[in-house]
């Protein structure tokens, strides 16, 4: 008698639930569902997916979301030690302003020079460096006379206070802003020989 009670304790699924805990197969089903059945799909380290509005993926076994700003903060971001001599980067500052131009520490970037001063090729390394600056330069002018051109006149701000105010842009003459600043980038390209 109580052999028969213990038997009807134990439901299919419980037995099956021992057994995949027993086999380690842990997320194994234990019982079948009838009707709806979700779509399962497995993704692998690197895959990159899209669910839910989000862009997914994995990233040493754990799934993450993928912004936009990734790009950005992966070149913002300084290493610990320098990819080319692994040293600690201990100066942040100094080193954070050297890694984001040259990908390396302070010291590997005046040995890099040194050599360069020593072969001669220094200038030439010199003149590259400034001329990228001012290129990068011009782009953000360029951007300016955009964001000035597309910008309305009049506009309308809440201050602080909760007040709606209305700015007049009468005395803001934005295609005289726009010729001054195309001429200053010409002046700057014909300096430089861009």
């Amino acid at each position: 008698m109580n052999e028969s009670k213990l038997q009807r304790e134990f439901r299919e699924r419980d037995v099956q639930r021992m057994r995949n805990l027993i086999t380690k197969d842990y997320g194994a089903k234990t019982g079948v569902q009838i009707g709806y059945t979700k779509k399962i799909i497995e993704y692998k380290e690197g895959d990159i997916w899209k669910e839910n509005q989000k862009t997914w993926t994995i990233k040493n076994g754990i799934k993450m979301t993928i912004s936009k700003l990734d790009s950005v903060k992966k070149i913002l971001q300084l290493p610990l030690t320098c990819p080319k001599c692994n040293k600690a980067m201990k100066d942040f500052e100094v080193n954070r302003k050297m890694y984001s131009v040259h990908k390396m520490c302070l010291g590997c970037v005046v040995e890099f020079e040194s050599e360069l001063k020593r072969l001669g090729k220094y200038e030439e390394y010199e003149r590259n460096i400034i001329k990228k600056g001012i290129i990068v330069y011009i782009k953000e002018l360029e951007n300016l006379m955009l964001e000035i051109a597309i910008t309305d006149s009049d506009e309308s701000f809440v201050t602080e206070a909760g007040d709606i105010e209305k700015w007049s842009g009468s005395n803001f003459d934005k295609q005289s802003i726009i010729e001054e600043i195309a001429e200053y980038i010409k002046t700057i390209k014909e300096a430089h020989k861009l």
